[in-house]
Order: structure tokens, then C-alpha cells, then sequence
């Protein structure tokens, strides 16, 4: 008896020790100090869901519920930022702009910059599964750090807090210039020659279940074209329909 109440109170104090550390070094990357009333929100946003297999944590208690919360208001606050920023630009070229700056590559790409992924919470049994790489689960992770600014600093605050991320680690420029859809630019292409539009299979997956690499190939006319691989399907689609086109186009 004595000696599980030994490892209980050395458990916790590890656990103090180990969110104060967490804490600190997220006040850093976030720029601002966390009042002690807040820091349960922080901790939250950090916390993977792979964390309840090993203590006592509900569902509620990991980042889910604050990324659905962050995912809303990012939304919010990059429309804003894109309909000042072009005044005169129409409807589907803003919600196109948008859909770049809020998609999961650019949040995850977001949250290495920051480096915010160096202090979330992975349980025992997912450490070492490359969970902190995964760019689904960066993505989520920077959706709930936004959650949590808002929550706790406001909505003004927070709209300067990312559009101060987004001038610091985002060219707009390049991204409004840059054509990616190429699926739509392949099937386009087909339709001006009166041909049959191209077809996309899975032909590999490889990888852990939270973060798997497809392998996706493209048929033109029934006839292997050409493939690619992502971390999702649609990003593999696009790769090998990117690569049809310009094979397509010499």
C-alpha cells in the first residue's frame, strides 16, 4: 500500500514538473505569458487523444473539442484577412484563397514553423509512431492552439495573433498565383478533346493507421497514366494528375 502511494505521488509530481516545463516552453513559441487560470486550456490543446489509453483523461480533456472550436473561428478570421486584403477580388477567387490558407497542409506546415508539435502530449504506447509529424494531426494541433488564444485572449487579439503567423510563414502571393487543383485542370483537359474523364484508384497503402501514405494511380481512356503518393487521397490524386498533365503535355 505504502509503495503505490509512493509511485502515485511521484507520478503527479513528475507530471507538475513535466506540464510547468510544457508551459513555458509553449509561452515561448506563442510570444505571450499564460496566467495559471488558462494554463488548463493550453495543456488541453496540446493533448493528443492517444493520451487516454494512459491516464486517467476523458475525450473531452484532449484537444478534439478545441479543435472544432479553432477550426470555426481560423475560418472566420482568414475571411476577414483575404476580404480586406483584395477589395476588389470576386466571391471564387476569396473562398478559393481561403479553402489554400485553411486546408491541412498549411496548418500543418503552420504548426512546424511554430514548432508547437515539439510540446504536445502523445501517450506512452503512440511515442515514437511519428504522431508529432503526422500533418492531420498538425493541423488539429494548431486548429486547438487557436482555440485556445481565443478562449482565453479574445477575438481581436487573436485575429492580430494569426495574421501575424500568416505574413511571418506565408507568401499569399505565391499561394493565390499558384494553380494546384490539378484534378480540375486534367479533367478540363479531357473534356476540350472529347475524351472520357480520367478515373483514380488506390493501388497502395503503407504506414500506420493515423498516418498512412497512399498510392494513388490515374487512368486515361482505361489505360495507366501515371501515379502519386500523399499522406491523404486527394493529395495523392493530385500528385499523379499533375504528373498526367505534364506528361500530357510533353
Amino acid at each position: 500500500m505504502l509503495g503505490r502511494l509512493k509511485k502515485w505521488f511521484a507520478s503527479s509530481e513528475d507530471q507538475f514538473h513535466e506540464s510547468t516545463s510544457r508551459i513555458s516552453r509553449l509561452e515561448t513559441i506563442l510570444g505571450f505569458s499564460i496566467p495559471n487560470e488558462h494554463k488548463g486550456v493550453y495543456l488541453r490543446a496540446l493533448r493528443h487523444r492517444s493520451i487516454i489509453d494512459g491516464k486517467k483523461v476523458q475525450a473531452h480533456d484532449t484537444y478534439e473539442r478545441l479543435e472544432f472550436l479553432g477550426d470555426a473561428v481560423l475560418d472566420l478570421i482568414v475571411t476577414e484577412i483575404v476580404f480586406e486584403k483584395y477589395p476588389v477580388a470576386d466571391e471564387g477567387f476569396l473562398t478559393k484563397l481561403r479553402a489554400k490558407i485553411v486546408r491541412g497542409k498549411t496548418l500543418a506546415h503552420l504548426a512546424k514553423q511554430m514548432q508547437i508539435n515539439e510540446v504536445m502530449e502523445v501517450g506512452e504506447r503512440a511515442s515514437g509512431q511519428g504522431i508529432n509529424v503526422s500533418k492531420s494531426v498538425l493541423a488539429d494541433l494548431f486548429e486547438a492552439m487557436i482555440a485556445a488564444v481565443y478562449l482565453t485572449k479574445g477575438y481581436t487579439f487573436t485575429f492580430s495573433f494569426v495574421e501575424n503567423l500568416l505574413k511571418r510563414h506565408i507568401d499569399l502571393e505565391s499561394m493565390e498565383k499558384k494553380a494546384d487543383n490539378y484534378k480540375s485542370s486534367l479533367m478540363e483537359y479531357l473534356q476540350a478533346l472529347n475524351q472520357p474523364l480520367p478515373e483514380y484508384k488506390v493501388i497502395d497503402e503503407e504506414g500506420p493507421a493515423h498516418d498512412k501514405i497512399f498510392t494513388v494511380a490515374v487512368f486515361l481512356s482505361g489505360e495507366f497514366k501515371s501515379k502519386g503518393k500523399g499522406r491523404s487521397k486527394k493529395d495523392a490524386e493530385q500528385i499523379a494528375a499533375e504528373k498526367a498533365l505534364k506528361e500530357l503535355n510533353g
